[in-house]
């Protein structure tokens, strides 16, 4: 008779154990690839065996249109055509296979994706655990542990991923030998990680600085071009499967695409945390630990910009606390739904460097986007009268040749402005 194998079940899903840490794969969605890249080096070192998914055909949309009710954001469907489409290519080996998913525990959608992930995985791998990588306390029976180290190195990893996206982008469109913005792109990827295995990831002037003078030493033209910025919800503005590769489509338009920080979502977070006290008189312990994390994230951010500012001749990041200011010029930061605040937040922040050319990417149907991104963007142009902004649907109905299309009439318009001065 063949023997059952245990699987350890609550409510009917399997959850996590410490111990599968030296016998499961874990599969993550590329949500992030800049920074995914870094961390997947880090976790490895960690002694998990992950691996990023790159899968992004059709097929992937279609494995979550079958999993997933097409009323349900489009972040969530591309996860789990992710998930589904990997566990059906014949790779892993299903009984020592789990899946990973960040949670930000916020008011949208996005807090739901694990009773949904799981909910779509019992149809076909029931055995297949799903880990939840959060900081705000939930799925505590099947969360992955992040100890005081690793949570540092993670830290660590956020901000060198936006330094290095970045100043890659300031980059790769004026470079005079087409791939040297990528070769250094790629050494760097790797000194970091390795920076992590041999206790130097702590230098962080030092590795940030080596950074911007890797970028800056690549020879680039002298070329003037359109600017655009992109912001919205926090999958579709990263993620290439999100927004169909929306960075590459640009630069293929011949324009340097600019991408805020993932740095400002984490600053954002914290700071609706701290507000929650000032609005609601919650300042109870985790009050005090937000606003002392805080306060050392964004010195470490400034000595980012200051970094910048002094070895290149790259346009710094974004000061957070000026785009809490941008912010109050339009909407209140009681506004926290979603990305809330920080989408007009970055729009001003980005109009006020010269970067007036916007996409504001959003799932169809995303309240918070467009209520907050789409919503505001009048107000906005009576702040920044040659503000150009285009709203763009991602959605599994939506081509991306419509897509592209609108953005096009976007960039014809900031052509103009470009070549009459604006």
């Amino acid at each position: 008779m063949e023997e059952i194998k245990e699987v350890n079940y609550t409510d009917d899903f399997p959850l996590w154990k410490d111990e599968y840490k030296k016998t499961h794969k874990i599969l993550i969605p590329d949500m992030l690839p800049w920074h995914f890249a870094i961390i997947e080096g880090l976790l490895k070192q960690e002694g998990y065996d992950v691996e990023i998914l790159k899968n992004d055909s059709r097929t992937v949309i279609d494995e979550g249109l079958k999993h997933v009710h097409n009323d349900t954001c489009y972040p969530c469907l591309c996860v789990v055509g992710q998930y589904i489409d990997a566990l059906k290519s014949g790779k892993y080996d299903l009984d020592k296979t789990a899946v990973l998913i960040t949670q930000s525990g916020g008011g949208c959608r996005a807090s739901n994706y694990i009773p949904l992930i799981r909910k779509a995985l019992k149809a076909e791998f029931p055995q297949v655990p799903v880990i939840s990588l959060n900081f705000s306390g939930l799925e505590k029976s099947s969360s992955f542990k992040l100890g005081l180290k690793l949570m540092l190195k993670l830290i660590y990893a956020i901000f060198y991923g936006d330094t290095l996206m970045w100043c890659y982008n300031q980059t790769k469109p004026y470079e005079e030998t087409p791939g040297s913005a990528d070769a250094v792109r790629d050494i760097l990827v790797k000194e970091i990680t390795d920076s992590f295995a041999s206790r130097r990831y702590k230098n962080f002037g030092g590795i940030n600085k080596r950074i911007i003078t890797a970028f800056d030493a690549v020879r680039r033209t002298e070329e003037k071009k359109v600017k655009v910025g992109i912001v919205g919800e926090i999958y579709v503005k990263y993620a290439y499967l999100g927004n169909n590769h929306l960075e590459q489509f640009l630069l293929s338009e011949n324009c340097e695409p600019v991408v805020p920080a993932l740095m400002d979502f984490v600053l954002y977070c914290m700071v609706n945390n701290i507000n929650d006290g000032y609005y609601y008189g919650r300042r109870n312990m985790f009050w005090r630990i937000n606003k002392l994390l805080y306060k050392i994230v964004h010195a470490k951010q400034m000595k980012v910009i200051k970094l910048i500012q002094r070895n290149s001749g790259f346009e710094p990041i974004h000061d957070f606390e000026h785009l809490r200011k941008c912010a109050d010029k339009v909407i209140n930061q009681g506004v926290k739904m979603g990305e809330g605040w920080l989408i007009p937040a970055e729009m001003a922040a980005l109009a006020e460097t010269g970067v007036g050319n916007i996409v504001c990417a959003q799932p169809f149907g995303c309240l918070p986007n467009h209520i907050a991104g789409k919503g505001v963007v009048r107000t906005l142009k009576s702040f920044y009268e040659n503000e150009n902004v285009v709203a763009v649907d991602y959605d599994p109905s939506a081509t991306r040749v419509n897509q592209e299309n609108r953005i096009k009439l976007m960039l014809a318009t900031a052509r103009e402005n470009l070549a009459a001065g604006k």
